[in-house]
C-alpha cells in the first residue's frame, strides 16, 4: 500500500479499483475529486512529445540528478495543491490548437509516478474527457505505480535511461537503475510505444561502452520508436543557485556535434531512430 495525500492506495501492474459508469479511476481510487501538487503547466513544442503539447509539471522527484534542469521540481512539497478539475480546465482553453497542431498532452516533472492517482486521473481525462494523445515523461524509476489502468490512458511513454553503468547511473541519479529497466520491460510486453530519452554528459555518460549498453538494451525491446540524445547544458544552473544547492556539474563542458553524432550513431547501429 502506499498513502497518498492521506488516502491509501494500492499501487503495482495487478492494482485494480471496481469502476463504475461516469467514474473516473481515480474518483473509484478515492472517492473524493482528484488533487495533487502541481509546480506548473505550458504550452510546448517538439520537445514533450509530437506537436504542441500541453505539458503539466508535476511536484516531487525520487532522483536527484546531477544535471537537473528543473531541480524546482525536486520538492512535492514546493507544488501547488491543485484539483484535476483546474488543470483540465486550462487545458480545454487549447484543445482545438494542439489537435490541429497533431500535439496532445505530456504529465511531466518532477516524477508523475510520484502522484499515480492524480497522474492517472489526469491522463484519462485528456484522453477521454478531451480527446488527445497523452504521453508520460517518466525516469521508470517508479514504474511498478503505473497500474495497467494508467497505462491504457497513454498513448506515448518519454522513458529516460541515464546510465548503462550501474555505478554512473546511481551516481548521475542517486538511485539503481534496475526498476527503470524492469519498466522498459514491461512496456515492451505491453506494446506500448517509448521514445527513449539519453543525456550525454562529456566524462559521465559519454564511455563508449555506455552509451552502446543503453542501445544494446533498448535494441532487444521492439517498441521503441525513437532516441532522443540530448546534450547535456547548464540551462538550470542559475536555479540550483536560487535553491542554495551545490551544481556540481558546473565545470563540464556541453558534448561537442561530433561527439553527440556519434552517440547517435550507435543507437543508429541498432535499428534505432536516433535524433
Amino acid at each position: 500500500m502506499t498513502v497518498l495525500f492521506g488516502t491509501s492506495l494500492p499501487v503495482g501492474p495487478a492494482a485494480a479499483v471496481a469502476v463504475s459508469a461516469g467514474q473516473t479511476p481515480a474518483a473509484a481510487a478515492t472517492q473524493r475529486p482528484s488533487e495533487g501538487s502541481v509546480h506548473s503547466w505550458d504550452l510546448s513544442t517538439g520537445v514533450d512529445g509530437p506537436g504542441t503539447r500541453f505539458v503539466t509539471f508535476l511536484s516531487g522527484c525520487p532522483l536527484t540528478c546531477l544535471y537537473c534542469h528543473n531541480p524546482d521540481t525536486m520538492r512535492m512539497r514546493s507544488g501547488k495543491r491543485t484539483s484535476a478539475d483546474d488543470v483540465i480546465a486550462e487545458a480545454r482553453k487549447y484543445t482545438r490548437f494542439i489537435s490541429a497542431s497533431g500535439g496532445g498532452a505530456t504529465i511531466s516533472g518532477g516524477e508523475p509516478l510520484l502522484q499515480p492517482v492524480f497522474a492517472g486521473e489526469l491522463l484519462h481525462r485528456m484522453k477521454n474527457d478531451l480527446g488527445l494523445h497523452t504521453a508520460l515523461d517518466t525516469s521508470g524509476f517508479l514504474g511498478a505505480r503505473a497500474t495497467d489502468a494508467l497505462l491504457r490512458d497513454v498513448d506515448l511513454v518519454l522513458l529516460d535511461i541515464k546510465s548503462w553503468d550501474r555505478e554512473t547511473y546511481k551516481r548521475v541519479t542517486g538511485r539503481p537503475l534496475e526498476p527503470t529497466l524492469d519498466f522498459a520491460r514491461r512496456l515492451a510486453d505491453l506494446g506500448k510505444e517509448v521514445h527513449l530519452r539519453f543525456v550525454l554528459v562529456p566524462g559521465l555518460t559519454d564511455a563508449r561502452e555506455n552509451v552502446e549498453g543503453v542501445a544494446a538494451f533498448a535494441g532487444t525491446l521492439g517498441n521503441v520508436s525513437r532516441v532522443d540524445v540530448l546534450p547535456f547544458h547548464k540551462l538550470g544552473e542559475s536555479k540550483w543557485q536560487a535553491l542554495d544547492m551545490k551544481f556540481t556539474l558546473h565545470d563540464t563542458p556541453s558534448p561537442t556535434p561530433e561527439q553527440v553524432a556519434e552517440a547517435k550513431a550507435i543507437f543508429a547501429a541498432r535499428g534505432l531512430k536516433a535524433v
